[in-house]
Order: C-alpha cells, then sequence, then structure tokens
C-alpha cells in the first residue's frame, strides 16, 4: 500500500494556515479542478481570471474532498461547518506546500523548456525514466504560474525521478518558477518564433527560455540543442551559472550526436553517440523532430546516472499524446478508413513545419490523399501575415495535396496556396468542420493544428465522433 502523499498537518505546517472542522489525516491527493476533484483529497480554491474555486468548495465537499484550502477573505459566504485550511492567499499557499515538497523529495529531477516540443519531451522522459524507478511528471501541459506549483506539490516524497515542463509567454515568467523545481537537469529543446508577439526577437525569446537555469541546483546540467543558432547564446547563459553544458543535435560537435534515423510512418529507428557510447533504439512515434529530442532525453537520462538502455529502449512504446500527434483510424461514409492524425495542441512555424513532414510520412490508401487543416498560429506580432503566408512554400515541399484553413491569418496562407491545393476557407474551425467533413474518403491521411486559441480542437473531437468505427456486433448480429 503506498504512502499518503500528504497528511493535513504536514499541509497546514508548510502553508502557515489556519485549521477549521478537520482532524489530522492522510491526504490522496490535490486538484485545483472542482470536476476532477476525488474523494480524500484536498482541494485548492483559486481565483482564476474567469472563475473563482471558492464558488465550487460546496460541492467538492460534498463530493468527499478531505479538505478546502480557502482565503480568509471568502471564509464568510463559505458553508459554515466546512473543513477548511484558511490562509491569506490560495495561490501562494500551493506555492508554499511545493515549496515544501521539493524540500523533502531526494528526487532526480529535469526540468524542461523551449519553443517546440516541451509536452512531447517530457512524456516520453516519463517513459523513460520510469523504466528505471518511479518517476513523477507534470500532467498534460501543466507548465505556468499555478501547474508548475501543482505538479511539484503533487511530487511524492518517495519519487526517484520527476519531470517538470516550464513555460512562459513573456520574459520573467520561468524564474520564480524554475527556482521553485530548483531541478539537477535543465533541458532547452529549441529556440524558435513563438509567442513571438512579446518579444522584439528570437534573441529575446532566448534569453527569456534561458533563465530556466537560474534555478539549477549546484553542479546542474543544461542540455542544449547544438543545431539551433542560438546555441552559443543559451551556452553563455548556462556557464554564468556554473552549468555543465550537455548538447544533441546533428552537429559534428554535439555531445548527444544523431548518427542516423530511418523515419516510418509509425515510429523511427534511431543510432546515436551519447558521450562516444552508441546506442540504438526505436522511438514510437513518428517524425524527425521527436527523434532529435530524443537525444535530448538520452542526455538527460545520462545525467541523472540512469539505466540508458533500460530507458531507451522503453520509448518503443512510447505513443504521441492527445494534441501532439495522437493517430485515429477512422471509418467514412461508404466504408474504408482514413487516418486523422491530432496535432491540434498549439502551433508555431517550427512546430507546422514538423507536422508537416510527419503528414509527409504518413501512408495512403488507393485513391487517398495527404490533407492539412490548418488554423491560426497566435501571438507572432508583426510578422504574422508573412509567417503564414511562408507556410506555402513548406507545404509543397511536403507533397501536401489540400489544405483547409480558417481564421483571419490562415486567410494569408490561403490566398499564397496554389489552387489546386486549396480546399476550402472559414473564419472559424466551427464553421470549417462541415467543408472538411464532406471532402473526406476512405484512404486520405488529415491532419489537424493550430494554436489553442483557434479552436482546431473540438474540431478534432467531432470529427472522432462522427466518424468513429461503430461498435464491433454481437456473434451472429
Amino acid at each position: 500500500m503506498s504512502a499518503p502523499l500528504w497528511r493535513i498537518e504536514a499541509i497546514r505546517a508548510a502553508t502557515g494556515g489556519r485549521l477549521v472542522g478537520a482532524l489530522d489525516g492522510p491526504i490522496a491527493g490535490l486538484s485545483i479542478d472542482s470536476r476532477t476533484a476525488a474523494p480524500g483529497e484536498i482541494f485548492f480554491a483559486i481565483r482564476g481570471e474567469r472563475l473563482d474555486g471558492h464558488d465550487f468548495v460546496a460541492d467538492v465537499l460534498t463530493k468527499g474532498a478531505a479538505i478546502a484550502v480557502v482565503a480568509e477573505d471568502k471564509l464568510a459566504a463559505l458553508p459554515p461547518h466546512g473543513r477548511y485550511l484558511i490562509v491569506p492567499d490560495v495561490l501562494a499557499a500551493l506555492v508554499d506546500l511545493a515549496r515544501a515538497a521539493r524540500a523533502r523529495s531526494a528526487a532526480g529531477i529535469v526540468g524542461v523548456t523551449g519553443s517546440v516540443g516541451k509536452t512531447s519531451t517530457k512524456e516520453a522522459l516519463r517513459a523513460a525514466l520510469g523504466a528505471c524507478g518511479s518517476v513523477h511528471a507534470s500532467a498534460a501541459s501543466f507548465n505556468n504560474h499555478w501547474g508548475v506549483p501543482l505538479s511539484l506539490a503533487r511530487l511524492p516524497e518517495d519519487a526517484r525521478f520527476a519531470v517538470f515542463e516550464i513555460g512562459m509567454s513573456a520574459p520573467g515568467e520561468i524564474t520564480p518558477l524554475t527556482r521553485l523545481v530548483r531541478p539537477q537537469v535543465a533541458i532547452i529543446t529549441t529556440i524558435a518564433a513563438a509567442h513571438a508577439a512579446n518579444f522584439p526577437n528570437e534573441e529575446a525569446i532566448a534569453d527569456a527560455k534561458a533563465e530556466i537555469f537560474l534555478g539549477l541546483e549546484p553542479d546542474g546540467v543544461a542540455i542544449l540543442n547544438r543545431d539551433n543558432r542560438h546555441f552559443e547564446r543559451l551556452a553563455a547563459a548556462a556557464r554564468k551559472v556554473g552549468a555543465t553544458i550537455v548538447s544533441f543535435g546533428e552537429s559534428a560537435e554535439a555531445d548527444v550526436r544523431l548518427l542516423g534515423v530511418d523515419l516510418d510512418a509509425e515510429h523511427s529507428d534511431i543510432r546515436a553517440s551519447v558521450s562516444g557510447r552508441e546506442i540504438a533504439y526505436r522511438l514510437g512515434a513518428p517524425g524527425r523532430h521527436l527523434a532529435l529530442n530524443s537525444l535530448a532525453i538520452a542526455a538527460a537520462v545520462d545525467a541523472l546516472g540512469a539505466d540508458l538502455a533500460l530507458a531507451m529502449g522503453s520509448l518503443a512504446g512510447a505513443a504521441a499524446p492527445v494534441g501532439r500527434g495522437r493517430r485515429l483510424t477512422l471509418v467514412p461514409p461508404g466504408g474504408g478508413t482514413f487516418l486523422l492524425i491530432d496535432e491540434a495542441y498549439n502551433a508555431n512555424p517550427a512546430s507546422m513545419r514538423a507536422a508537416f513532414a510527419v503528414l509527409a510520412l504518413a501512408p495512403v490508401g488507393a485513391g487517398g490523399r495527404r490533407i492539412a487543416v490548418l488554423g491560426d498560429m497566435l501571438e507572432l506580432g508583426a510578422e504574422s501575415a508573412a509567417l503564414h503566408r511562408a507556410l506555402a512554400a513548406d507545404l509543397e515541399a511536403a507533397g501536401i495535396d489540400v489544405v483547409h484553413c480558417c481564421g483571419p491569418m490562415m486567410l494569408e496562407l490561403f490566398r499564397a496556396l496554389p489552387s489546386s491545393m486549396q480546399g476550402a476557407y472559414a473564419e472559424t474551425s466551427a464553421v470549417l468542420e462541415s467543408a472538411v467533413a464532406a471532402d473526406l474518403r476512405a484512404g486520405d491521411a488529415l491532419m489537424v493544428k493550430g494554436s489553442n486559441g483557434s479552436r482546431m480542437g473540438p474540431l478534432v473531437t467531432s470529427l472522432a465522433t462522427r466518424f468513429a468505427a461503430p461498435p464491433a456486433g454481437r456473434p451472429g448480429d
């Protein structure tokens, strides 16, 4: 039987809060979402931009939450006989608990950031390190000012490894998060034009990502993409804090170097050199960009002293997550099947090009086409229109047959495409859906991608529901 994540008294001590109506006891988990809060968990009633967790306290207590962490100024409006830990500020209390979780942990901890590939790298690291011992990792893309503290506060005391995704959309956002996590290993996957509207240039983006080094433990390791043009800038920032630099990539100067890769529609077979040792492994998700990021995983495993062969061997079973390359086989009217590649979680020019390359590898049936369904890339600033138009050349080079677009910026791309590649255009993904659905046929391979604000995720969900394979009939039906 596993040990409880926390005891109430330990949480009280970490946060300095005042207990009302609660006895000391085990806590099974932590939640900030009333919809998923489970019996025995502690619920932090965080005030967000749209919703206030205090409005859901009565509901979660009724569902069996062990206790709710609430703000002093909200107490009068809450049920009078509830189980509460009362604090001045609920988010600050969560940060305090995260700090206590880090202080009690002896885990080998990795922090992951970058313009592209944070979540897929974090998930692959979870699988790789999980083959070597107990591992804890951020859920979904919990990489911001509440997601990182929540993920860290959930760190079990006996975990051997932990992996935390750390994101940002503006300068200064990574610094407090990395100082909370205090990783021994920090990975920057790459630097590209993402959230560019908040930065004057890519150099400023690199500087903001380099903030992750400010939280590195003494003698920490910085893992950097040797092929990225900002490598030297990032390396200089890592040296300032005394980090050991380990580079990865195709460059002959990389410490972890790609020697060869066989790209398949379903996986990649990789040969690499890790500080002079040659290894071979299979990555269970396709794409050259993922193959390159797997080198960073090898570097992190090696830096933590885990079993490299065991860890990298486990990646053969690592499937792409929802929104980041998940594959669905669906059934159009008239029978047969088509492939849906779900790349709907966020987008920037670099991740778009990587997704086009994956689509180019996807198999198609007789008469089938490779189809891209694209929503706006957001937060690209003054260059947004030009960056969208520039994707036309990438789509042509990848051999994509048909492109459907939605959103005002994607109209720029749509107009730049040859007429033979133009599918349908609509202002929103909801309006575009019917045109996409009507165009699908057996043998097609369809890829959907766009920034979260372009609402491509719901389009994927709708297509998956509309074209789901019928349930298997009973024998004799």
